[in-house]
């Protein structure tokens, strides 16, 4: 029987392992098969308080892993293929084992948005990559597209100018979304292009990528980018599949919860980027563990009837 399971070791999930290992609740986080969540892959973190000359996202998430596993969080690096929240305690079953808990604290994140274009399926891991710290180093002195507009993209195309020779950056609009000063260093890059008012329509290739098949939203004209491959970051969906039936879920997906990150059934918390729509970020995510991991607590000396234990600062 386990006090706490956090499923997903994001910063969300690795907060709520810290704030439950520090209230001696020896929380089990089931990571998936990749630790530290999106966050992990970022290039470079510049806004995490703390930081001023910034931090690599697999830098800090392996600090935080490291500070979880000192409070007694235990790490399981396994994939959750069912969970049961009727019953109390929940059970959850992953491929290796399965294991009862008395609370939950959901903290799946979000997956990439697919463009869901010819050839994009065809070319993943060949090509098409949603994830510039993990492949920007195989498109050396090559030409890259990046889909999107938004910090993501941009900061990632940034990034991609340490590798590649020229960097295409194809937007639907004429105007970045992504932060004035990465807008700012972006536009200023010899290496990057920003193509305005365009959709990707095709990825194309043969054994590998060769082009991407653009189409001009306001012209109608359709052209051919040259590029060895194409980072595509177009938002991205809640990774909810696992609680559709059991948890109030919003019309995109995301997880339900009031301020206290208390879900649609009690004992269940959700934190990070599976329920935060507003603003996805390291910060905000660390901000709703915290609170997920101090509400868990509280539910457990409640439902056992103890007065709740004075919390340490």
């Amino acid at each position: 029987m386990e006090q706490i399971v956090i499923l997903g070791s994001g910063p969300a999930g690795m907060t709520a392992a810290i704030y439950a290992g520090r209230s001696q609740l020896s929380p089990l986080v089931i990571s998936g098969y990749a630790l530290g969540g999106q966050a992990a892959s970022s290039s470079e973190i510049e806004n995490y308080p703390g930081f001023p000359q910034g931090i690599s996202g697999l830098e800090l998430m392996q600090s935080m892993q490291q500070q979880a596993e000192r409070f007694g969080a235990r790490i399981e690096m396994d994939d959750v293929q069912q969970v049961q929240l009727q019953q109390h305690p929940f059970l959850i079953t992953a491929s290796a084992a399965a294991y009862e808990t008395k609370t939950l604290v959901i903290a799946t994140g979000v997956s990439p948005r697919l463009l869901n274009v010819p050839g994009e399926a065809k070319f993943k891991g060949r090509g098409v990559s949603y994830c510039a710290t993990c492949d920007g180093f195989f498109y050396r002195d090559k030409t890259v597209v990046v889909v999107g507009g938004g910090d993501s993209a941009v900061n990632e195309a940034l990034y991609l100018t340490r590798f590649a020779s020229k960097v295409y950056i194809v937007h639907r609009r004429d105007q970045l979304r992504a932060q004035k000063i990465a807008q700012e260093r972006l536009l200023g890059n010899s290496r990057i292009e920003p193509v305005w008012n365009s959709v990707v329509t095709e990825v194309l290739g043969d054994q590998a990528v060769t082009g991407i098949r653009i189409h001009n939203v306001k012209t109608g004209e359709d052209s051919v980018l040259n590029a060895e491959g194409m980072f595509s970051y177009v938002g991205n969906i809640p990774n909810t599949q696992l609680f559709k039936g059991q948890l109030a879920l919003d019309d995109q997906g995301y997880i339900i919860t009031d301020r206290a990150m208390h879900t649609s059934v009690p004992g269940v918390f959700a934190a990070g980027d599976v329920q935060e729509r507003a603003l996805k970020q390291v910060a905000t995510a660390v901000g709703s563990g915290a609170i997920a991991a101090m509400q868990a607590e509280e539910f457990i000396a409640e439902m056992e009837g103890h007065a709740y234990p004075q919390r340490q600062a």
